[in-house]
């Protein structure tokens, strides 16, 4: 199953820099952009770990106000039909 799910992160304004470098060193986590201590994250499903629990994660990391979940993209893997959900 391909699970890739998309979240704004708020974060301290003078933490950002720290919660970008936490979320980049966590597997299957990346930020694509970010501004006034928002950040743009996709998150995706990894062998150790759903992508629901590494967003929970998120929570726990030092100068992250609040992650909101915007975006989610799962699909069997093999012919059956993908399914996109858009909050």
């Amino acid at each position: 199953m391909l699970n890739i799910c998309g979240c704004l992160v708020q974060t301290m304004p003078d933490m950002t820099q720290q919660v970008i470098d936490a979320i980049n060193s966590t597997e299957g986590g990346e930020v694509h952009a970010h501004e006034d201590g928002r950040v743009v994250v996709t998150v995706e499903d990894t062998s150790d770990k759903r992508a629901s629990e590494q967003i929970m994660d998120m929570h726990q990391i030092p100068g992250v106000l609040t992650v909101t979940l915007t975006y989610h993209h799962f699909e069997p893997v093999g012919p059956e039909t993908a399914v996109t959900h858009t909050l």
